[in-house]
């Protein structure tokens, strides 16, 4: 059961003169979702074990201290000096190792945040099931109390026989085995079926899900991203030049801390985000249908909206059918006004659920965004309202924003988009638990 919303809405505090001063916050370096976890990677022999290769340089590139533990078949596809150069930890191959005292495999699944086995074959996913533990992989495995995760990857037939789904469904119901993938796609044979092994960024998102903090469980975020679209006509559009990085890195943010998330999204160029639900529009009026949908008529299908998503203000008064011509020198062109779906959510919401984020993008000096964005504050009745300068946030992997609030501005400073998708987060995390 929801709480119930506070007897009164917080106090707007109004300038005196002119926006409050920025609390100037230092700017952090982008920890990573996995820093200071320590994480085993175990791989088997498959043609598959090259992406264990990368999978361990998108661990460290979160933070994570990676210990790789390679089955005796791993060895024949990549050797054990490749996954020491990357990890700079000798890659252990064999309970005996002659540098290691007392119980590897115990002291390894003792100090491990999680367990990753990436490629996971037929072979493993049987030995697991049936509690095998005839080398240092699968010992570990058996000792550990941390999360256990496996990407399988194997050919169709094999992942399709009963022998395979039986494993499968034995590690499904004991509860200590978590899986992604295995998904469609070509495999080495160059058939194609179910089979192939996840992609490594969405096994290392799926990894992080595990092990962070997941203060947003059981909560529908519903995030928009991207430009809209409008048509003019086959061949021509009016748009913007929003990525839609911002919104995906939300999104996945969101994800890893335990939300559910609706990714509404205008066209980009972007892999999708793991375990999102995944809606792409194309104009302003679909997006507020795709919004609203995702909100409920209520607005009780969601408990937070951000809309990071560059709405185009106004669309062509005609979309022509066919291309036009050019007919004289000169054009004219009517123009009519899209929705503001965020003030329309504003309007109709009567209490603190859901929580609003919205964001203002500016072209003028700092002192003028904050303003804009205290207006857009007041004017669309949100919660929150990220401000950020045009130059700074369009088609970066980086921006320079500030968080606006109806009782506080927080300056950030330059973040990864990934760090600014948590200092959102965070705030709405806060805000989950003022109201309830």
């Amino acid at each position: 059961m929801r709480p119930p919303p506070p007897s009164k809405p917080p106090e707007v505090r109004a300038p005196t003169s002119g926006p409050p001063p920025a609390i100037e916050t230092p700017q952090l370096p982008y920890e990573g979702r996995l820093s200071g976890r320590r994480v085993s990677l175990g791989v088997c022999g498959s043609i598959a074990a090259y992406k264990a290769a990368q999978v361990a340089r998108l661990l460290l590139k979160e933070g994570a201290e990676v210990q790789t533990v390679l089955t005796a078949s791993a060895e024949r596809f990549v050797g054990a000096a490749t996954f020491g150069g990357l990890t700079g930890r000798p890659a252990l191959t064999t309970m005996w190792n002659a540098d290691t005292g007392g119980e590897l495999h115990v002291d390894l699944a003792t100090r491990s945040d999680l367990l990753l086995i990436v490629p996971a074959t037929a072979d493993m996913l049987g030995r697991l099931a049936t509690g095998r533990a005839d080398d240092l992989l699968t010992a570990t495995a058996l000792c550990a109390r941390c999360p256990v995760l496996v990407a399988p990857a194997m050919h169709p037939r094999m992942w399709s026989h009963p022998a395979t789904l039986r494993n499968v469904s034995t590690l499904e119901h004991d509860g200590r085995v978590h899986r992604i993938g295995p998904v469609e796609g070509e495999v080495a044979s160059g058939e194609f079926g179910l089979g192939r092994m996840a992609e490594p960024e969405h096994i290392v998102a799926a990894a992080a899900s595990l092990v962070c903090t997941q203060d947003l469980a059981g909560r529908h975020v519903a995030v928009t991203a991207g430009p809209t679209v409008e048509d003019l006509d086959p061949v021509r559009f009016v748009s913007n030049r929003s990525s839609g990085k911002m919104g995906f890195a939300i999104a996945e943010r969101a994800v890893a801390r335990g939300a559910k998330v609706t990714l509404i999204t205008g066209p980009v160029s972007l892999p999708v985000p793991y375990g999102v639900q995944l809606v792409e529009v194309r104009s302003a009026v679909a997006m507020r249908g795709a919004v609203w949908q995702a909100l409920g008529p209520d607005l009780g299908h969601a408990d937070a909206l951000v809309m990071t998503a560059a709405v185009g203000d106004y669309r062509p008064a005609e979309a022509h059918a066919a291309k036009l011509k050019r007919e004289s020198k000169r054009m004219t062109l009517e123009l009519v006004q899209n929705p503001d779906i965020l003030a329309e959510i504003g309007a109709a919401r009567r209490t603190y659920h859901p929580i609003l984020v919205g964001f203002a993008v500016e072209t003028d000096g700092d002192e003028q965004v904050i303003a804009h964005a205290r207006t857009k504050l007041e004017k669309k009745r949100v919660d929150l309202v990220v401000a950020n300068h045009a130059s700074d946030s369009f088609g970066r992997d980086d921006n320079r924003a500030t968080l606006v609030a109806p009782d506080h501005v927080d300056s950030l400073g330059r973040l990864a988009k990934t760090d600014l998708a948590d200092r959102i987060l965070d705030w709405v995390a806060a805000r989950f638990l003022g109201l309830g």
